[in-house]
């Protein structure tokens, strides 16, 4: 277990651009395979990147691919998600994740959570 608090949140026009930043603390933190999830109103809560321990490997869900970036810096214990082209479709909180295992989409799989940041982008 990893403890998470995501940050960088905020208000953005439609367009804009925003990065997210998720602190980790913990013994294996660096090890862990590192994701950010969203949810909506009134909806579920929904993968939107993940990467690998090592930042080698990365895989985005099909509604952000090509606007969104996700990296991690293992010295600071920080993951990122730069948002880039950002749609009013995108607001949400949105949640960074860990879990000590391989690369997995599913939110059942990650067993550490941050409180989660509000994005609002508005048209």
């Amino acid at each position: 277990q990893v403890q998470l608090v995501e940050s960088g949140g905020g208000l953005v026009q439609a367009g804009g651009s925003l990065r997210l930043s998720c602190a980790g603390s913990g013994r294996t933190f660096s090890s862990a395979t590192l994701g950010w999830f969203r949810q909506a109103p009134g909806k579920e809560r929904e993968f939107v990147a993940v990467i690998n321990w090592s930042g080698g490997y990365a895989y985005y869900a099909d509604s952000v691919k090509g606007r969104f970036t996700i990296s991690r810096d293992n010295a600071k214990n920080t993951v990122f998600l730069q948002m880039n082209s950002l749609k009013s479709e995108d607001t949400a909180v949105y949640y960074c994740a860990a879990r000590g295992g391989t690369i997995q989409t599913s939110s059942s799989a990650f067993t550490s959570w941050g409180q989660g940041t509000q994005v609002t982008v508005s048209s």
